[in-house]
């Protein structure tokens, strides 16, 4: 399966600027004791991410994901919130400056939403007041890598499908103690298991990568919340291309407030490569 969304040009130094436009265009079971052991059925842990996520409510999160290709690597990072019960989130992405240390492009308003990607300063021709909205589910990554940050909401989404879970230990995150899972999710498996608000981009993205399959690493706290996931993609243009994503989840409760565009101030023009 191979990717049709980015464009990448040939050099080094043009592959990573290209790859930062690109990518910014557009439970049950987490009980268990202190003592350091795992709960029974570490694979259900994980699995349920998603749905403990759900319960909890709304949360704040950070995003890194960290592109490599053509010898050099692109990281972008993102700061917001997410509600998990609406499913809707805005982030702040944040592109670093260039490889000839141009400063980076304006930081970029993400709006998260069933099914749909807002965002505003896209740049590439869209007039500086204006959004652009993205149908997550016509893309071959399913917004996975797309926009520069994965959703929270589809990457937890996305463990519904681990499989050759292992426990790898106990740890501390931001003085929180945490239990750390490694294995592998399925994309096609997880679209089967997701809620119907994240399953349409979950089946592009089963569609459009190069494997069905995505290591992850998550960590979840006592009460089996995803405190953290960091899932490694892969996919195929004009080269291998490989991704690490890594979304942070902390404060737990904080409210957020997501508020849509008007139809009038979404861009309806041609969108640059």
């Amino acid at each position: 399966m191979v990717v049709h969304q980015h464009r990448l040009r040939d050099g080094r130094a043009g592959a990573a600027a290209a790859a930062a436009l690109a990518l910014a265009a557009v439970s049950g079971c987490g009980g268990g004791g202190t003592d350091g052991k795992p709960p029974a059925d570490g694979t259900a842990a994980v699995r349920g991410a998603a749905d403990v996520l759900a319960r909890s409510g709304s949360a704040r999160a950070r995003t890194a994901m960290e592109m490599a290709t053509g010898g050099t690597r692109v990281t972008i990072r993102g700061e917001g919130g997410v509600d998990f019960r609406s499913r809707m989130g805005q982030l702040l992405v944040m592109l670093p400056a260039d490889v000839t240390g141009r400063p980076g492009h304006r930081p970029i308003t993400e709006l998260l939403t069933p099914g749909a990607l807002y965002m505003k300063n896209r740049g590439a021709g869209v007039p500086a007041d204006k959004w652009v909205r993205v149908d997550t589910t016509t893309l071959g990554d399913g917004n996975l890598v797309t926009g520069g940050a994965t959703d929270p909401v589809v990457a937890a989404e996305l463990l519904r499908g681990a499989e050759e879970v292992s426990y790898v230990g106990e740890t501390e995150l931001a003085g929180t103690k945490v239990r750390h899972y490694r294995g592998t999710t399925d994309i096609g498996r997880a679209a089967l298991r997701a809620s119907p608000d994240a399953r349409g981009a979950l089946q592009a993205a089963a569609k459009g990568f190069s494997t069905d399959t995505v290591p992850f690493d998550a960590y979840l706290d006592e009460e089996g919340r995803l405190r953290k996931v960091r899932h490694r993609f892969s996919y195929v243009n004009k080269g291998e291309i490989d991704v690490s994503s890594t979304t942070l989840l902390y404060g737990f409760g904080t409210p957020v407030t997501v508020v849509l565009p008007a139809g009038g101030d979404i861009y309806a023009g041609k969108i640059a490569d």
